[in-house]
């Protein structure tokens, strides 16, 4: 049986299997140990032994918990709720204003968590029953929550990029300050569609009215108390990493303990709170440490078959395709994945395939594996917002009122596809539009 065949049963075999409901690392380790078992032979059987040190020794793993605790308590402490009050307040005057409200608050909370789940959970219980309550569009509201929670993933500290640096082996913190620009890039266009609906109707979002915004100014400044803590705690977070005082792991270190710290001077720190965060992170964490572990298990033995050279000669030399139409052709099976798969899923299977592939084509500027991640996890979300199997689509539905249908949910995420599609075409455009701040900025670790 030629290598080429036993690659394409590796992936039917891991395809099969996740289609029977298998879990994801369950799947892709057993497909890993037993290919590895029947072409090596009994001595193969070390194999997943090696890759759970190599993923110990990775010392950047010791972020992920940091950091998706940090977003959690924070969470968990009402600081989110506090940040939307703010936001009614000081933009309730503009035209679709709280939506603009929401989009901006998705933008700090994606700089406290990382995870768009996160985002969309404060997104669909308070900024969702506060617009409906007000009169807006349930149909554009809804648009506006899918599409904040996806700057999740983009805007660091992205837990996402953190999983795809260490699979891809590439720094992240380079993966983190290429994601700044297109995240505020595409946080600004969602803005902009925004305010041009609601000029053109403003029956979509009525204005709040005068008199419950009508407070001193002194007021409206307490209320904006609220946005001090998560935005102080990302600038001296990251501001200790990019002047080089601490590393990454110290950064999340930082961040983890401020976010305790602010807690606490809240009142809201209690011991319910600490464990029931605890838990939480313990569970993501291991659930990213399982999938890396059988990414890697999967990504040894896949290179060990010379499968990567074959597909390689077989889309360069033999089909003769441009580098460009290769990476079209890998976003598209991204967006048919992410019908079925969660982005942390996707990026395991066709990691092994994608990551060398990507670093052997020449497109005509450096860093590619820092830009294509950019691409990855903004092609994932897409995939995981549209219909008719979009994973956000069904949580946006348990999570939102009643009186919002799923078929407002289809109807509402279009627009918004639309506009994440138009930033893939500009970072395939203008690639320094992610590679310019990687590339000027000197960190530690």
């Amino acid at each position: 049986m030629s290598y080429e065949m036993i690659a394409l049963l590796m992936f039917a075999s891991m395809a099969l299997l996740l289609v029977t409901g298998q879990r994801v690392f369950a799947a892709i380790g057993f497909v890993a140990a037993g290919a590895a078992l029947l072409l090596y032979g009994n001595g193969a059987i070390e194999l997943p032994y090696n890759q759970v040190f190599k993923l110990f020794n990775w010392y950047a793993m010791l972020t992920l918990p940091m950091f998706i605790y940090m977003g959690y308590i924070l969470a968990e402490s009402g600081i989110a709720e506090d940040l939307y009050k703010m936001m009614h307040v000081w933009f309730g005057r503009v035209p679709g204003g709280l939506a603009i409200g929401t989009i901006l608050v998705m933008v700090i909370i994606s700089a406290m968590n990382g995870l768009s789940v996160a985002g969309m959970a404060i997104g669909a219980t308070i900024a969702l029953p506060e617009m409906l309550r007000r009169g807006y569009d349930k149909v554009l509201i809804s648009g506006v929550v899918q599409g904040g929670s996806s700057l999740g993933i983009l805007i660091p500290p992205s837990v996402v990029l953190v999983l795809y640096g260490m699979i891809a082996r590439q720094p992240v913190s380079k993966l983190w300050f290429a994601g700044v620009f297109p995240g505020l890039l595409m946080a600004g266009l969602f803005i902009l569609y925004i305010l041009i609906r609601a000029k053109l109707n403003p029956k979509l979002a009525p204005p709040v009215p005068a008199e419950e915004l009508s407070m001193p100014f002194m007021e409206k400044l307490a209320l904006a108390k609220a946005g001090i803590i998560p935005f102080a705690i990302f600038i001296f977070m990251t501001g200790l990493f990019v002047f080089g005082i601490t590393s990454l792991v110290e950064s999340s270190a930082v961040g983890a303990t401020c976010a305790t710290l602010a807690a606490a001077v809240k009142g809201r720190f209690s011991w319910r709170l600490i464990r029931e965060t605890s838990m939480k992170t313990l569970a993501v964490s291991c659930m990213f440490m399982w999938l890396i572990l059988a990414a890697l298990a999967f990504g040894s033995v896949f290179d060990g078959l010379g499968a990567v050279k074959a597909i390689e000669s077989l889309f360069l030399t033999r089909w003769e395709l441009s580098p460009w139409t290769i990476i079209i052709m890998m976003q598209l099976s991204f967006l048919l994945l992410g019908m079925f798969l969660d982005d942390t899923a996707m990026l395991v299977i066709v990691a092994p395939l994608y990551i060398p592939l990507v670093a052997s084509l020449d497109l005509g500027f450096d860093n590619q594996l820092i830009w294509y991640g950019i691409l990855y996890t903004i092609t994932c979300q897409i995939a995981y917002i549209t219909p008719p199997f979009g994973y956000n689509l069904f949580l946006m539905r348990s999570l939102a009122p009643k009186e919002i249908t799923l078929v407002d949910i289809y109807r509402s995420i279009w627009p918004f596809a639309a506009i994440m599609a138009l930033t893939i075409v500009l970072l395939m455009i203008f690639p320094q539009i992610a590679l310019w701040l990687p590339e000027h900025m000197n960190v530690k670790g």
